[in-house]
């Protein structure tokens, strides 16, 4: 009789003891087994808990079933302390990979770029374009109350370059960094600047550096395009430089500039005004507000294009009139 008991009672460990390996080596396979086809953005809202996520996953095709969904809360509860947030799940990715993702609390960045010489209008389009992002409620003027900025025009004021975001976050704090950055860039610049420079305020340099960044096509032209401006603000010679002349035309333009156009009196055509414009034109780089505070020391008061992505430099009218037909008219 004991002796039957006690085959029993082994017979019943053994099954036990089967079982619990059985159940562990499913529940490995559940944890490791492929589960993202593509790599691919995965949403957990808020509020959400551990218990909701398996039916989550199984809603989107990350998971079969939830059967072994309990039984990992108890065995590995380091992976049940999930984070709200838009994550970005790797092609391959097992579910224990995925559930140590979504503990990680590191949410996937979307980023956007602005390039130099861009302007507000082109900042306005590809924040409305921009995917997951809460869009600019604010107009012009309003939200240059929000940033306190004592301008009337953002226009240059933000810094050109690419910035990351999460989902939902705002397009206005997109627009608050990149004005801080320009203002913290602005107060460098303006504090190593050269001396005698025309320009009464760090204002003034932001709108020269602006000119020079849509007239600068090589970065080794800037400071030499600066030293014609500053020659010419100096002697209180116009300007003359034709990205103004676009930018009072607005959408009037459309690829060409003609002889009226240089001849409208628009607040920013630098033909029929003196000094610089009231406003940058575009979003000025660090590299073009550098140009407009460290010019080069030279006597230039003209430069043409010689068709190549270099300039040609003159000192007086002459030169510059047989440069202009030899390199745009041909002669």
């Amino acid at each position: 009789m004991i002796k039957k008991l006690a085959l029993v009672l082994l017979f019943i460990g053994i099954t036990v003891v089967g079982t619990l390996l059985w159940a562990q080596q499913q529940v490995e396979l559940y944890l490791t087994s492929p589960r993202v086809q593509e790599t691919q953005l995965f949403t957990l809202e808020e509020g959400r808990y551990f218990s909701h996520l398996g039916t989550q996953l199984v809603g989107v095709g990350l998971l079969d079933n939830t059967t072994w969904w309990k039984v990992i809360s108890k065995l590995k509860p380091e992976l049940t302390k999930i984070k709200a947030g838009t994550y970005q799940l790797q092609k391959g990715a097992s579910l224990q990979e995925i559930l140590t993702e979504l503990t990680t609390g590191r949410q996937f960045e979307f980023k956007l770029t602005f390039v130099e010489g861009s302007t507000y209008k082109d900042w306005l389009i590809i924040l409305q374009e921009a995917e997951h992002l809460q869009p600019l409620k604010e107009i012009e003027q309003s939200l240059l109350e929000k940033l306190g900025s004592p301008h009337k025009k953002i226009e240059g004021l933000l810094f050109p370059e690419t910035y990351h975001y999460t989902v939902n976050m705002t397009a206005f704090s997109l627009i608050k960094k990149a004005y801080l950055h320009q203002q913290t860039v602005l107060a460098k610049q303006w504090k190593g600047r050269d001396k005698g420079l025309p320009y009464k305020t760090p204002y003034d340099a932001l709108i020269m550096a602006s000119i020079i960044e849509k007239e600068s096509s090589l970065a080794n032209d800037r400071d030499k395009i600066s030293s014609v401006f500053v020659n010419r603000l100096k002697i209180g010679m116009r300007l003359q430089t034709d990205p103004t002349v676009i930018y009072g035309m607005g959408d009037r333009y459309n690829g060409r500039i003609r002889s009226r156009d240089l001849r409208e009196k628009t607040a920013y055509n630098t033909y029929t005004i003196k000094g610089l414009p009231p406003t940058p034109i575009a979003m000025p780089s660090e590299e073009a507000l550098y140009a407009a505070l460290h010019p080069a020391k030279t006597k230039y008061l003209y430069f043409v294009s010689k068709g190549d992505g270099t300039s040609y430099f003159s000192k007086n009218l002459r030169e510059h009139n047989n440069a202009v037909n030899k390199y745009i008219r041909g002669k």
